[in-house]
């Protein structure tokens, strides 16, 4: 802040000061008695010395406290009447209380009780009084000035605090964006993945084999078609599903009373058929479930689903393999479901993968609490093992 800006009083303390000048000028013109000296000039000007220094006291509260008490004791002894301006130092002190350390505030202190007990004694008040006087009055304008101290030290905590929260409520903003970023990511990963690379390896055999055996080169743009139709209504329950309801919590739709249709969340209970489908790329696939099924969560069930569907994808377009197993088991307190193959030379088709498949999974996981590993096998090939636990799938832990 400009030293300018640091020296200009505030409009409610220039309106303070002026109106003891103007009392003060007032009170001692209507009211002289005796034996008081007349307020003739000198007095106003001290009047309005005294007074008007009270525009400075936040800047400078115990110069101003100085000036206030030193033009006091000299109007007292000048012989003036004490009239307002006998309350003018007291004001300043509140000031030097509520802004100055505790070595000023004990000498304004003193400054405070020597000219109230000087006023005292020049009005010839018994010294009973006058000691009462010089006593009180400091400790009341104390009091006022120690409380300012503390509402100004709470109103700066709430300030600081205030812009605490709204620093937290724009970083919480920005992780929620981001976080529905990665969900929307995820789910597109996922749910087109799988479709797009039966459709390249389908379409990449129907051309290899278009002049040699177009009744196979037929059938496999037959089964590329069929996958792309399935990729447009996957991407459409998605897009409806991201419309309407939360995928990565627990929380279901907006409108409780509205559930969740079957059809729009793919479920454990939907890996035979993806099985099946993949047996248009080549891969066969051996589905296998053990324990007492039961319905989970609609969170559980797509989380299983999708990670056995990119396990399974990643088969087809990194390993070459020709068979895979998938195992679903439910335990009391838990769904495990693990997917491996027997590994086998790279498709002709395959491209190295950029590694967002095994992080969406990881991801998926953590969201319900869960675990993943996923990792070559001693005997060749690869394998992806997923634990979601059923005991905390009322709530779902932050993506």
């Amino acid at each position: 802040m400009p030293a300018t800006e640091a020296l200009r009083p505030r409009p409610a303390h220039v309106a303070l000061a002026v109106g003891f000048a103007v009392a003060g000028c007032l009170a001692g013109a209507f009211y002289d008695p005796a034996p008081w000296r007349p307020f003739d000039l000198w007095a106003h000007l001290l009047t309005l010395l005294i007074a008007l220094s009270l525009a400075l006291r936040e800047t400078r509260p115990l110069g101003v406290l100085v000036i206030t008490a030193a033009g006091f004791a000299g109007y007292l002894l000048l012989g003036y009447q004490p009239s307002l301006n006998f309350w003018v130092p007291a004001v300043a002190f509140v000031s030097v209380a509520a802004r100055e350390g505790r070595g000023r505030i004990v000498c304004g202190s003193a400054l405070l009780a020597a000219v109230i007990a000087l006023s005292g004694m020049c009005g010839r008040l018994p010294w009973p009084v006058v000691a009462v006087q010089a006593l009180i009055v400091p400790a009341a304008a104390c009091t006022v000035g120690l409380t300012q101290r503390r509402l100004a030290a709470r109103n700066a905590e709430l300030r600081r605090l205030t812009a605490l929260l709204d620093q937290q409520q724009r970083q919480e903003a920005r992780r929620a964006v981001l976080d529905e970023r990665f969900r929307i990511a995820r789910e597109l990963h996922d749910t087109i993945s799988q479709h797009m690379t039966i459709v390249t390896l389908q379409t990449g055999l129907a051309e290899y084999v278009f002049c040699t055996d177009p009744p196979a080169a037929r059938k496999a743009l037959g089964t590329a078609a069929a996958a792309g139709r399935e990729s447009l209504e996957e991407l459409r329950r998605l897009l409806v599903v991201l419309r309407t309801y939360d995928l990565g919590g627990a929380s279901g739709p907006e409108n409780p009373a509205d559930p969740l249709p079957d059809e729009l969340l793919a479920g454990v209970d939907r890996i035979p058929a993806l099985a099946e489908r993949l047996e248009a790329a080549g891969l066969r696939v051996e589905v296998r479930f053990s324990g007492a099924r039961r319905p989970l969560h609609p969170g559980i069930e797509l989380c299983a689903y999708r990670v056995v569907q990119e396990a399974l994808t990643n088969v087809v377009k990194h390993s070459g393999s020709a068979t895979a197993e998938v195992a679903v088991r439910y335990l009391d307190d838990a769904l495990r479901v693990t997917v491996l193959d027997r590994g086998g030379p790279l498709s002709a088709t395959s491209t190295g993968g950029s590694g967002h498949g095994l992080i969406g999974m990881r991801e998926r996981a953590k969201i319900w609490h869960g675990s993943l590993t996923a990792g070559t096998r001693p005997g060749g090939g690869f394998q992806v093992r997923l634990s979601l636990p059923l005991d905390r799938t009322a709530t779902a832990a932050d993506p």
